[in-house]
């Protein structure tokens, strides 16, 4: 028996057109491999990294958002790119940094030695040996005083809410003889009860550092080493008077420092304050007034800016300041609008500690 099997067309057809679709798709699939295979891929990335390295985040944020928040964002707060570049250059203009990576600044911690400025304010303690429990009977904010009037101050006449300009400084010496307790390195002939002529072992010497230390900063300073007190101890204000009168007659100057040390005249007093690994004498205001009988109308100024000028060593330097002696007397600190007394430690300090404390009453001055 035979059997037949009957083909139709429209099979054929379509088997037909099956198998052409897969010749056409191992054409096209065989093509794209050889294509693929063809694209230098190493060379495109290359050429998008070099494009990426060469633009800050924020241009690449431009080119591939649209919102307009992130756009306002970084124009209104600048987040990384600027500032931190602004950062660096500031370091290098600053300290004599050559252009370096962030890394490569980070890691030398880089510090030029030509320049004296305290970066970072030191740990402080009040050493207790030849020193004085402070005594005071008035505040305000962190400043002692000893009010040693008759006047009752309010908080009003206390807050140091006055300006003043400290482009010229004057620095002089009415009792210019006073010295301190000698050491190897600052060893005197005597002129009196801890007292000398030489220049280098006084408040003359200890003048030239906190001077040198001023200018350094870009202040200018007229430092005046007039002996007044030798070879008559009295009469020295009245002679201190008169050059300081000279001076401020050819130079304006709102701040008048006469520079002395504490009257006690033996060795067991000798006020200090470790400042970090150093140790400091210690300083003290003595401010005048007006009831000693003199004219003194601009004491209250004189003591708001002895006030900030504490406030700010008090902020930086804890200690570096015993409190504020308002006294009844004047001191020719009608002069100027910041005429002061400042005390440089006492007889029983070194002219070392004193040279210290000028480092940092320096650095203070030129914070404010």
């Amino acid at each position: 028996m035979i059997n037949f099997r009957v083909i139709r067309i429209g099979d054929i057809v379509k088997n037909l057109v099956k198998f052409g679709i897969l010749v056409l798709s191992i054409f096209v699939v065989t093509r794209f491999f050889v294509f693929v295979s063809s694209i230098n891929f190493k060379s495109i990335i290359d050429s998008k990294k070099t494009k990426i390295y060469d633009k800050t985040f924020f241009e690449l944020l431009d080119e591939n958002l649209d919102g307009n928040y992130i756009r306002e964002k970084k124009d209104k707060e600048n987040l990384i790119s600027s500032e931190f570049k602004s950062l660096i250059l500031s370091f290098s203009e600053n300290d004599n940094i050559t252009t370096k990576n962030v890394d490569e600044v980070l890691d030398e911690n880089i510090i030029d030695d030509s320049l004296d400025e305290v970066l970072v304010s030191p740990s402080t303690a009040i050493v207790a040996e030849h020193n004085k429990e402070d005594v005071y009977n008035c505040t305000y904010s962190t400043v002692k005083i000893r009010n040693q009037t008759s006047v009752n101050l309010t908080q009003e006449m206390l807050t140091p809410d006055v300006e003043f300009d400290k482009s010229n400084i004057i620095i002089f010496h009415t009792h210019t003889s006073e010295s301190y307790t000698p050491t190897e390195n600052y060893t005197y002939e005597a002129s009196g009860n801890f007292r000398t002529l030489n220049t280098d072992c006084s408040v003359v010497g200890v003048g030239n550092e906190l001077t040198e230390r001023l200018q350094n900063r870009g202040i200018n300073v007229i430092h005046d080493s007039t002996f007044h007190d030798y070879p008559e101890y009295n009469g020295a204000y009245s002679r201190s008077l008169e050059t300081v009168q000279n001076i401020l007659s050819t130079t304006q100057a709102d701040l008048v420092i006469d520079l002395h040390r504490d009257a006690i005249a033996d060795s067991t007093y000798g006020p200090s304050v470790m400042i970090g690994e150093e140790k400091a004498a210690q300083l003290m205001f003595v401010m005048g007034s007006d009831e000693g009988g003199l004219s003194h109308p601009n004491w209250n100024q004189n003591l708001k800016i002895a006030i900030k000028i504490q406030e700010k060593a008090n902020e930086m330097y804890p200690g570096l300041f015993k409190p504020i002696l308002l006294t009844k007397y004047r001191y020719n600190e009608h002069l100027a609008k910041g005429s002061c007394i400042i005390e440089v430690g006492a007889t029983g300090n070194t002219v070392e500690e004193c040279l210290v404390s000028m480092k940092y009453l320096a650095e203070v001055i030129n914070n404010l």
